[in-house]
């Protein structure tokens, strides 16, 4: 697991404060074979959200969601595929409650293969369940989303950018 001080990000916080970053990343809607979705409780806002993160330097998106899949659940990804882009700023940009900005450019994945079964895997998270795409609970907006994009996604096959 990688300590958000010794991250990308938070190296480039030491030198430009809370400043908005645009950052890289990616994130994952795991789904079960019941076809409920994989969430997490993040400890930065309350609410929850998909596994995904930032990219860290010299990894590929593929690379970061593996990492991030495997830190924030316990999964092992066997495999997965995009199905959508996330940059609308008025969506993707935010302000953590220690006032640092992001604006994130976020490539979905969607996976139903996968290893292991669920559970915290680091700090960043306080609880994990799987949840119907119907009934979800309080979500992050950009997270609630992508899985909105991936329901899309499922009824058209199109790549959705969100």
């Amino acid at each position: 697991m990688t300590d958000f001080n010794d991250s990308y990000v938070g190296q480039l916080r030491r030198f430009v404060g809370d400043r908005l970053l645009l950052v890289p990343g990616a994130r994952i809607v795991i789904e079960n074979t019941a076809g409920e979705v994989l969430l997490h409780r993040r400890t930065d806002f309350g609410l929850w959200g998909l596994p995904g993160g930032n990219a860290e330097e010299g990894e590929s998106l593929e690379t970061t969601i593996v990492r991030e899949v495997s830190e924030e659940t316990g999964l092992e990804l066997l495999q997965f595929k995009p199905f959508g882009f996330g940059c609308d700023p008025l969506v993707e940009t935010f302000t953590f409650p220690n006032g640092d900005r992001c604006q994130y450019f976020v490539l979905n994945y969607y996976s139903r293969s996968f290893r292991g079964l669920p559970c915290i895997g680091d700090n960043e998270s306080t609880a994990i369940q799987w949840f119907r795409p119907s009934l979800l609970p309080p979500m992050l907006p950009n997270m609630l989303k992508s899985i909105e994009a991936y329901v899309r996604f499922l009824q058209s096959g199109e790549f959705q950018i969100i």
